[in-house]
């Protein structure tokens, strides 16, 4: 059963899907420029389908943002690399979780709250980037990443099968 919304109602979410999809893009856009592995398409794509999901009257909001969090975990996860002994993606993945909540931001209506969630992560992602690599060269520390232990883990306090 269709509802029937009006032209107005189609309207107004027709432009929630698009701010959705325009800042994804914007954040995206700042990915690809970096060479990270999730960068233009796929932030648009996560904001839009963020947007669509949440875009709706008749939804619970609570649900509706559970499952996208959730969902968004794998998408992230996948964007995690190793890569000789340091691990990259941390901030593409986090960035794509941002990115959803942009989407839902902007599918409800809030288009102020998703405008500047958008400005302050490109702060984040620019800004803070420069900064770092400021105080890397002045306190003469190494490049960034995290390395991975080389040695393997010890067994202490792990869990034994006793049977």
């Amino acid at each position: 059963m269709n509802p029937d919304l009006g032209l107005a109602t189609e309207i107004n979410l027709a432009v929630r899907l698009a701010m959705g999809l325009v800042l994804g893009a914007v954040i995206g856009f700042e990915r690809e420029l970096q060479r990270q592995p999730a960068g233009f398409r796929t932030h648009s794509l996560v904001a839009l389908g963020a947007a669509l999901f949440g875009g709706g009257d008749n939804v619970d909001p609570t649900r509706i943002a559970a499952q996208i969090v959730s969902g968004i975990g794998f998408i992230g996860a996948g964007t995690i690399l190793q890569y000789r002994g340091h691990i990259r993606g941390l901030t593409t993945a986090a960035s794509l979780w941002a990115v959803a909540a942009i989407g839902m931001a902007a599918g409800a209506g809030l288009f102020i709250t998703a405008l500047i969630g958008t400005a302050l992560i490109l702060v984040i992602l620019r800004i803070f980037d420069w900064v770092e690599d400021r105080a890397r060269r002045r306190l003469k520390i190494g490049a960034g990443g995290y390395d991975l232990p080389k040695e393997p883990i010890p067994d202490e306090g792990r869990s034994e099968d006793l049977s």
